[in-house]
């Protein structure tokens, strides 16, 4: 099977490309970046060719091509692969405007390329646990969530609204939003957010804290706090975490830790459930597993869409003080 990556700006580009390298059956064709040097130094890294341009690199016979420009490229670059390669996996957000996310979802489905959204949060272990025991309903009506997906201050075009449509909150939002609409199938019916323009970072110039209420057309209310909290000597980059009260006791998951902690009365006691791997690696396994199969994307476009909408709405009660009705 043959992959290529179009642009590394994003630095989930490093870690998909090194798990394509441990795929078995996939041959990593090679990349394209915009910037010379950029290229020239994950060419050498990675041991895989550079392409002069992106459409070079997409006439290479690919099953498949792997996005992680600047957010608000992806629909240039979507258009540009859809129609030359049968498959898509593009970068989240989906783009930075619900006009670009929906432009991306069409155009790949007028050239019958398959589109698929990076949300490799939904790949992690103690997320996975953590759906399965909501689906087996153990804990009985849920009645609220409460989230964070904290992060540390990216720099370079993340502080860039024109090239990322936004800052912590449309950069953050997203992942959780994903996660609780896969988990109930529920869709975010109302929206209300403080959003902290240079508040962590003085002079940023960009948002880089958040905190959002919302509603679910399920009846489960939730808050997400989206910042760029996390100081450089931070253990990790961050945190995806969730917390949900239910009817019949409480279950709280740390994505990026290695088990579930579950307090449900049935046991009579708080139990650890869960084990860790790379959610990167389960990503692309399940992009390769897609394009070999011929299966439907497991994160579709419109899952992209319906996050960025909730992300953009958080920034538009923001701004009007008022509650926005999706």
């Amino acid at each position: 099977m043959r992959i290529g990556v179009l642009s590394f700006a994003h630095q989930h580009a490093a870690s998909y490309s090194e798990n394509l390298l441990r795929l078995p059956g996939v041959d990593f064709v090679g990349i394209w970046d915009g910037d010379e040097e950029t290229a020239a130094y994950w060419s050498q890294r990675l041991a895989v060719p550079s392409f002069a341009t992106a459409t070079e690199l997409l006439d290479q016979g690919l099953d498949g091509v792997i996005i992680c420009s600047e957010n608000a490229n992806h629909r240039r670059l979507v258009e540009l692969a859809a129609g030359r390669v049968p498959a898509i996996l593009c970068e989240k957000p989906i783009a930075t405007t619900i006009e670009d996310g929906q432009a991306i979802i069409d155009c790949c489905r007028a050239a019958g390329t398959r589109l698929q959204i990076a949300f490799p949060v939904r790949f992690a272990p103690s997320v996975r646990e953590l759906k399965r025991r909501l689906d087996g309903g153990e804990l009985g009506q849920i009645y609220a969530v409460k989230c964070t997906n904290h992060g540390s201050m990216p720099g370079r075009w993340f502080v860039d609204s024109a090239l990322a449509g936004g800052g912590a909150v449309i950069d953050h939002t997203v992942h959780v939003i994903d996660l609780l609409r896969w988990f109930w199938g529920a869709e975010v019916t109302e929206v209300y957010a403080e959003v902290g323009d240079s508040l962590l970072h003085p002079g940023l110039g960009i948002d880089d804290a958040g905190m959002l209420s919302f509603a679910l057309s399920n009846g489960v209310y939730g808050t997400l706090d989206t910042s760029w909290s996390r100081p450089p000597s931070y253990t990790i980059w961050g945190d995806v975490k969730i917390e949900i009260v239910a009817e019949r006791g409480a279950i709280y998951c740390d994505a990026l830790h290695q088990y579930v902690t579950v307090a449900a009365n049935a046991a009579g006691k708080t139990q650890w459930a869960g084990w860790s791997s790379d959610i990167d690696y389960g990503l692309m396994q399940d992009f390769v597993e897609m394009i070999r199969s011929g299966r439907e994307p497991s994160i579709t476009g419109e899952d992209g869409l319906r996050a960025l909408e909730v992300a953009l709405a958080a920034y538009e009660a923001a701004r009007t003080g008022a509650v926005v009705q999706l």
